[in-house]
């Protein structure tokens, strides 16, 4: 944890619940955006981000600040999402927010860049809740191998092997439901 979070915590502790908004406000739109990728809908997503905010804030004191704010924070947000979501729930659409378009691309790019993502969140449906987290904290919000092991309390290998589950599966059932676009897949 840097100096600054740990600054923040300490004023935290110390009786400053402002100094919380400091410093949870650089997480807040990965939180919604990992929360919506993980429930499937803006209402469960907004509700698990503001589960998670409250829960890190009752439960700072126990908090180990040798570890990662940012990873302490994403754990307690997927708990979160796992008690709103249910596996059944289909992601079919994704937020306009969580689409992260180059900018100055032109209508054309940004067209294909949404429809790509739109068909990866469709494939995310078969995948496992576990294969699912995993593969959205590597391939989506570009974790590393270790930092999604810790964030998920879960060993590497485990990454490893439900991340290979996900990709097969992910690109199986693009290939299925996209037989045009079979090069998009590789």
């Amino acid at each position: 944890m840097d100096e600054k979070e740990n600054s923040l915590v300490e004023m935290v502790l110390a009786g400053n619940p402002g100094a919380f908004e400091t410093l949870v406000t650089p997480y807040r739109q990965t939180l919604l955006s990992l929360a919506f990728r993980l429930t499937g809908n803006a209402e469960d997503a907004k509700e698990a981000a503001q589960e998670a905010l409250m829960r890190a804030f009752r439960y700072l004191a126990g908090f180990d600040r040798n570890q990662s704010f940012r990873n302490w924070l994403l754990s307690i947000l997927i708990n979160a999402a796992r008690r709103l979501s249910s596996k059944n729930t289909p992601i079919d659409r994704l937020d306009a927010e969580a689409v992260v378009i180059e900018p100055g691309a032109g209508p054309a790019a940004r067209y294909q860049h949404e429809e790509f993502r739109s068909r990866l969140m469709d494939s995310l449906e078969t995948l496992s809740r576990r294969e699912r987290e995993v593969f959205l904290l590597r391939d989506i919000e570009e974790r590393d191998i270790k930092e999604t092991a810790r964030i998920l309390r879960c060993s590497s290998g485990s990454v490893r092997v439900h991340l290979s589950s996900a990709r097969k599966k992910v690109k199986d059932e693009m290939m299925k439901r996209y037989p045009g676009r079979q090069e998009e897949a590789r």
